[in-house]
């Protein structure tokens, strides 16, 4: 599929990996949707890439709507999705005090990473089908979304980030095959350490990411947000890629932690 002259959704789009995306498919000469809470962060690097800003809550409804409708209002024809919403949380199932995780945190966790990223699937998908083909095959439109390692090879504490990244990655296939009547491709991302702001700098942070990076086999070093963009563009323009969760990780397995 050809990214020049669509509309685009990125969810998370002001920071880390989803900014790295919504520069790759403005790259491509998309118009993207930048979708995220954080209103000063995601104006500018929307204005930055002749895009459009809309501040989302993944997981409320009318939210992602305003988002999924910037796009279709741009006059560009929507026919890309990428989920890259989410938050992180690390809590034992039961602490070392015999008390049990907070039910709390993990519906959130569960609220903005799973729910969320069903949001802007199916209803970003529903705009996709009332497009025209384009091409031969029927397709219309492209959806990648975000998981990680933890929802293949979660670890000690992240039970309930495993669990909405688990559930991402089990919604692939059949989402990919709920699409295929309307020409949209499902595929699904999982990153493993990647270098993020989240991180932050200066020697402490760079000490710490030379710890986590020394279990990867090759190459040795953390993973960097433009190879993660540069993935999602490739599935998003390959469509014979369909219902698939593709590992970027330097072959890394996860320890117990």
């Amino acid at each position: 599929m050809d990214l020049n002259g669509i509309s685009a959704v990125v969810s998370g789009g002001a920071s880390g990996l989803g900014e790295a995306t919504v520069r790759q498919l403005a790259d491509a000469g998309a118009t993207v949707v930048v979708a995220d809470l954080n209103a000063e962060r995601g104006e500018a690097v929307a204005k930055e890439v002749g895009g459009v800003f809309v501040a989302t809550d993944v997981s409320d409804e009318e939210q992602v709507q305003a988002a999924v409708q910037a796009a279709v209002d741009t006059g560009r024809p929507l026919r890309a999705a990428v989920a890259c919403a989410g938050i992180g949380w690390a809590t034992r199932t039961v602490n070392r005090d015999g008390q049990p995780h907070d039910l709390a945190s993990y519906k959130k966790v569960i609220d903005v990473n799973l729910i969320g990223t069903f949001n802007l699937l199916r209803l970003s998908a529903a705009a996709m089908g009332r497009t025209e083909p384009v091409n031969e095959d029927g397709e219309r439109g492209a959806i990648v979304n975000t998981a990680s390692l933890a929802g293949i090879e979660g670890q000690i504490g992240q039970i309930a980030y495993s669990s909405s990244k688990g559930g991402v990655i089990g919604m692939t296939l059949p989402a990919a095959r709920d699409l295929a009547a309307i020409g949209v491709t499902v595929n699904t991302v999982a990153p493993g350490i990647l270098d993020t702001p989240i991180y932050g700098q200066g020697p402490e942070s760079e000490q710490f990411k030379e710890r986590l990076a020394a279990p990867v086999p090759f190459p040795k070093r953390l993973g960097t947000a433009d190879e993660f963009g540069r993935l999602v563009r490739s599935l998003l323009e390959i469509s014979y890629i369909n219902g698939e969760v593709v590992r970027i990780d330097g072959g890394l397995r996860m320890p117990p932690k």
